[in-house]
């Protein structure tokens, strides 16, 4: 690996650090910090993704700390950095299976296009480096683009891929799955699934369904429910969690393509709004660039602060 992962997280936020770093270096070159200071950086922490609770929450504490004190950028990056790593802190989980379930069924949801198959993909990478026995379900039946990727997944990562005919019962898929995973001692099982969410009833029916069946065969299952955001659609990943609440009991969270994204603030606005676990963020194609998610590297990054040694 060429790069350390804070340079490629850094690379990866440059976008996001252009909006927010770059705002407060035209705005702090030395001044006062009063009410004019204060409402303009409230303004880009909103525009910069943070919403407007976690804006309120930082300028509030900037005002009883430094109010009328005389600024610079790099005080006021740093200071930023340090409250959205205190907002980040409690939610910074990696995702860490349960040895005692065999397999450990990970349900993956999210929309159409946020990157779940590939996903799954990087993470059973990650997993089988780890010695781990990792299965894979394409659930996602509807679609046969899914089924293809997570084939090639399969491939690349030496794990069996447990796939049906076209638009086949993803809950059967699921029990039979279960079935093999138990009977094959893999450690892990991930199972993809569909995000049509223009049809929310529907996809509730269907993932209801997939829970259902699974618990005929371990009552315990899913042990996880992944949701997958994409971080280009900004506030929206907001909507889509608490859709996503409504259909099934989400247990952690992951962030990807923050590498085309000017958004990278979403994230702190996901932590301070729903206080879910967040388990990786993706910053690129390749497999190592989906890693576990670390709050004060990603505050920094995110506002443009040097790495901390």
């Amino acid at each position: 690996m060429a790069l350390g992962f804070f340079s490629r997280l850094k690379q990866g936020l440059s976008r996001s650090t252009q909006k927010l770093g770059g705002g407060l270096s035209g705005m702090f070159t030395r001044r006062k910090l009063d009410d004019a200071a204060l409402e303009e950086l409230e303004e880009l922490l909103i525009t910069a993704d943070l919403g407007p609770a976690v804006a309120e929450r930082v300028i509030e504490s900037f005002r009883s700390s430094r109010f009328g004190t005389e600024v610079t950028d790099e005080e006021i990056r740093t200071a930023l950095a340090d409250e959205i790593a205190s907002i980040l802190e409690p939610v910074a989980k990696p995702f860490e299976p349960d040895t005692t379930h065999s397999p450990h069924v990970v349900l993956v949801v999210g929309v159409n296009g946020v990157g779940k198959t590939t996903t799954i993909g990087k993470m059973a990478r990650f997993f089988t480096d780890q010695g781990r026995k990792v299965m894979l379900v394409a659930g996602d039946t509807f679609r046969a683009a899914a089924v293809e990727q997570l084939q090639v997944w399969g491939e690349r990562t030496g794990c069996p891929v447990i796939a049906g005919p076209p638009k086949a019962d993803a809950a059967g898929l699921a029990f039979e799955a279960l079935k093999r995973g138990r009977a094959e001692g893999a450690d892990l099982l991930f199972m993809d699934t569909a995000g049509r969410l223009h049809n929310k009833s529907a996809l509730m029916e269907e993932l209801a369904k997939i829970i259902r069946v699974m618990r005929k065969f371990d009552e315990t299952a899913p042990h996880s429910v992944l949701l997958v955001l994409d971080a280009t659609t900004g506030q929206n990943a907001v909507e889509q969690v608490r859709v996503f609440l409504e259909l099934v009991n989400v247990t952690g969270l992951v962030v990807t393509k923050l590498d085309g994204s000017a958004r990278g603030g979403i994230v702190v606005a996901l932590a301070d709004t729903f206080g879910l676990p967040v388990h990786a963020v993706g910053v690129g194609e390749q497999a190592e660039d989906l890693r576990p998610f670390a709050a004060a590297d990603y505050a920094r990054g995110l506002v443009g602060v040097a790495a901390q040694e």
